[in-house]
């Protein structure tokens, strides 16, 4: 699996020939990880890894602007004062600011790429309820069908919110439940059914099917894709 510590431009040796090579090293791991149309976790550890690099970019650019300066020169054509600074930077901070800079391109083309994917598999899924949707939808079952693999997977799915700072996000967590093969009464309101049967205290339980007309893997791409699916459908449905 491709992984990259989340402190890892200022960890260790900080050179940026061997900062570069850490880095092009990790995106070509991420990188036949899209190949092979896997999109977890390496999407969003990118995410996080191009978030922490901007934060670290502005604090360098705060901590740069706070350096005593004296003028050098008044430039009267575009009516502007010129600075220079009167403390050097430090040879750490000058690699640092050329990591960054390096660094913070590539992830975003990586970033892209791995969005793309992403969004292409996301279309392509058909998304259905099962049944009549309960009032209560924090809890069910998410059903999935994998391209031209002929078994339904199903999964115990459950919401929870969760606050950060000013805002508040929607997690879903699932849990492998059974399989299902490909029979004629094995259809997606006779699984239903059989889910009702093994857990009686849930008489109508809220039920959906994601079914994906190509193969993908479940860990990696469909599972993650249909669970976010399922947030923002029943997001809006609140």
């Amino acid at each position: 699996m491709a992984s990259l510590s989340k402190n890892w431009v200022v960890e260790g040796t900080i050179d940026f020939e061997y900062k570069k090579y850490v880095l092009l090293g990790y995106l070509q791991a991420v990188q036949k990880h899209f190949n092979d149309q896997k999109v977890y976790p390496f999407l969003s550890d990118l995410i996080l890894h191009h978030q922490s690099l901007l934060q670290l970019h502005e604090q360098q650019s705060k901590l740069q602007s706070h350096f005593p300066k004296k003028l050098k020169q008044v430039d009267l054509e575009k009516f502007t004062l010129v600075y220079e600074s009167l403390m050097h930077e430090h040879s750490h901070m000058i690699e640092i600011r050329n990591i960054l800079d390096y660094a913070i391109p590539r992830i975003e083309k990586s970033m892209k790429e791995g969005s793309e994917i992403y969004e292409s598999i996301e279309h392509k899924l058909s998304f259905e309820t099962i049944g009549v949707i309960p009032l209560h939808t924090d809890s069910g079952y998410l059903l999935i069908r994998n391209g031209d693999q002929s078994d339904t997977v199903v999964y115990d799915y459950h919401l929870s919110i969760i606050e950060q700072a000013n805002a508040r996000f929607r997690a879903i967590r699932t849990k492998y439940i059974d399989t299902y093969a490909k029979r004629f009464s094995n259809t997606c309101a006779n699984i239903k059914l059989d889910l009702i049967s093994r857990r009686p205290d849930l008489p109508n339980p809220a039920t959906f099917m994601i079914s994906s007309p190509e193969n993908y893997p479940i860990a990696e791409t469909l599972l993650p894709i249909a669970k976010r699916s399922l947030v923002r459908f029943l997001s809006v449905k609140k």
